[in-house]
């Protein structure tokens, strides 16, 4: 037998099967019980930082008019 085709009989089987397997262990890891909180803080990453429209904060520096002023310039160009 060739090298070629000893390679190809290994990566037919078992390295097939190595990536199957990893495969199925990624897929374990991420939906396991005890990482729950983390897939929902990752499902919040793109709503950290806003702020509900319209609502003053208790803080608020009046900025928001300015920013929102400036978005609206940006868009109208």
């Amino acid at each position: 037998m060739d090298t070629y085709s000893i390679l190809r009989q290994f990566a037919d089987s078992w390295v097939l099967l190595a990536m199957f397997s990893f495969f199925i262990g990624v897929a374990v890891y991420a939906f396991w019980p005890s990482m729950s909180e983390d897939r929902k803080q990752a499902s919040m990453i793109p709503f950290r930082n806003d702020k509900p429209a319209g609502s003053a904060c208790a803080d608020c520096t009046g900025d928001c008019s300015k920013l929102s002023q400036r978005l609206e310039d940006l868009t109208d160009a």
